[in-house]
């Protein structure tokens, strides 16, 4: 049963701490219904909302599949399938920021054949909010 709590957070803060010093990317880290971990990316020197429009804007499949820009200034990432909407520096990040969200004794033994989901808890990766757009920093 996915299980998120501030034990787990603190530990993944600590390894965000430890891997982001330097980049200059802000961020903030929350708990949701005690089964998510949620990290939103407040700002940072890397635009990841135009990097993923340029690279999903010239990828064939999401085109045919009816890709519209983001102009919103807040995107939701994928954590299994971010590899094919960034390039660059912005996906070598959101792989090491990812790399931290799964550091607190993760495990997943989820089987979908059988409709059975066991995982230690969900993780969910924001680029701006809603209400608070996402800054690209100099």
């Amino acid at each position: 049963m996915a299980y998120m709590n501030q034990e787990k957070k603190a530990k993944i803060a600590a390894a965000l701490k430890k891997e982001l010093k330097g980049t200059g990317v802000k961020y903030s880290l929350s708990v949701h219904h005690h089964s998510s971990i949620i990290c939103t990316i407040k700002s940072a020197p890397i635009d990841f909302i135009a990097n993923s429009n340029e690279t999903c804007g010239k990828d064939f499949y999401q085109v045919s599949k009816g890709f519209k820009p983001n102009a919103g200034g807040y995107e939701q990432v994928n954590p299994y399938h971010f590899r094919d909407h960034f390039s660059g520096k912005a996906k070598d990040l959101l792989e090491k920021i990812l790399k931290c969200l799964y550091s607190a004794d993760y495990y997943d033994r989820s089987d979908a054949m059988t409709d059975y989901f066991d995982t230690a808890y969900y993780v969910n990766l924001n680029i701006g909010k809603w209400d608070k757009p996402f800054v690209v920093t100099a």
